[in-house]
């Protein structure tokens, strides 16, 4: 397993499992979706790549178009993805050359690269949904910093669909500050 995304899948797994019932409905960085449909897109997103680095299925909803409401629990949501993620790149070669990815705009990137892009989506939007439920930032600068290339190859031809666009950094960011501006967020955000 990819260090990276270890710790990465380990931020969605606490954030999630720490969100309480009556904040699902509450906003998030993500404009227009609520903690519940970011949830959903991050489970979905796991699921996307596992089904495209391994032999998993593909998720039973589009992850950019979640529905509003979770069908279980919150660990019957994000258990699975990370079960999926887990095992999937359990398979991969760290030196394998070309990983495909769920990202048409980008059909393979090199092993580290591409589970680097994966730990992107999870430990993003682990943050998005930490920071909506009042949990803080979970993200620590050493791993953004981790992430950074991956953002660097995989947002800019997501933008407008995926990513917003950048957030001039300020001076004084630190890595995880960058990391979320560069990715269309703003890292004093709050609910």
């Amino acid at each position: 397993m990819f260090a990276v995304l270890a710790e990465s899948l380990e931020l969605l797994n606490q954030v999630a499992s720490a969100v309480p019932t009556d904040k699902l409905d509450d906003p998030t960085p993500c404009a227009d979706w609520t903690v519940a449909q970011v949830l959903l897109h991050a489970a979905g997103d796991q699921h996307a790549w596992a089904s495209v680095v391994g032999s998993s299925p593909q998720p039973s909803y589009n992850p950019f178009a979640p529905p509003t409401q979770l069908a279980g629990t919150l660990d019957e949501l994000i258990d699975p993805a990370i079960a999926a993620a887990t095992a999937a790149w359990a398979r991969i070669d760290t030196a394998a050359e070309s990983v495909p990815t769920p990202l048409p705009p980008v059909p393979t990137l090199p092993a580290e690269l591409a589970a680097a892009a994966c730990a992107l989506d999870a430990a993003v939007h682990a943050w998005d949904i930490g920071v909506a439920t009042g949990q803080g930032s979970p993200l620590p600068p050493e791993l953004a910093a981790q992430l950074i290339p991956a953002a660097r190859v995989t947002a800019p031809p997501l933008r407008g669909f995926a990513y917003g666009p950048a957030v001039p950094e300020q001076a004084g960011d630190d890595a995880t500050a960058a990391l979320l501006r560069y990715l269309g967020r703003d890292p004093n955000w709050t609910a």
